[in-house]
């Protein structure tokens, strides 16, 4: 990035990014160098609480609701997935995706099919689950292709890049400390 984009106000949650316990782990995470100091820290954590408490404006055609978009999302990923699996890949809870599926299953958008050789069920997209989220996933994208238009495409994949980083580290954070990982005991 060029530096020139200011955080802005601070969000009222900006504190969650400096209590001692989240910096912390973040500071000792990687051995890299320095240590990361509070203002970049702070910095970082405003922008995605920014980023994260944001909903894509769609345009009115939109009929998938986000949380049906994330598991579609997930299934086609990844193909057909366990109720746990899914659970994993959307870091939530049994009952909130429990609750998910059974909305998205009385939509058409999802069905259950015997796992070969166990007693388990997969979940996967219907054929109507696969057509409404190719719809849905294509109005998505050209909301943020108008979004990172100003960026250009070698600032896209920087970005994407780095975020891939940023998950990757985290990731490897939680696997070192899984009981830390808040709400996911």
């Amino acid at each position: 990035m060029d530096g020139s984009h200011t955080a802005g106000p601070p969000h009222p949650d900006h504190r969650a990014w400096t209590e001692p316990e989240v910096s912390g782990d973040l500071r000792s995470a990687g051995d890299l160098g320095e240590p990361i100091d509070d203002e970049a820290l702070r910095a970082l954590g405003n922008e995605i609480l920014r980023l994260s408490r944001r909903r894509v404006q769609l345009p009115e055609e939109s009929t998938l609701d986000r949380s049906s978009f994330r598991i579609l999302w997930a299934l086609a990923e990844t193909g057909p997935l366990s109720m746990r699996d899914l659970e994993e890949m959307l870091q939530l809870e049994q009952s909130t995706v429990s609750r998910q599926v059974k909305a998205a299953i009385g939509r058409g958008l999802l069905e259950f099919l015997p796992a070969p050789g166990t007693r388990r069920r997969l979940l996967r997209a219907t054929p109507e689950g696969e057509r409404v989220y190719a719809h849905e996933g294509a109005l998505r994208a050209e909301v943020f292709k108008k979004a990172l238009a100003e960026f250009g495409p070698d600032r896209v994949r920087a970005l994407a890049a780095e975020l891939g980083a940023l998950n990757d580290a985290v990731d490897r954070l939680t696997a070192a400390e899984p009981a830390r990982t808040p709400g996911r005991q």
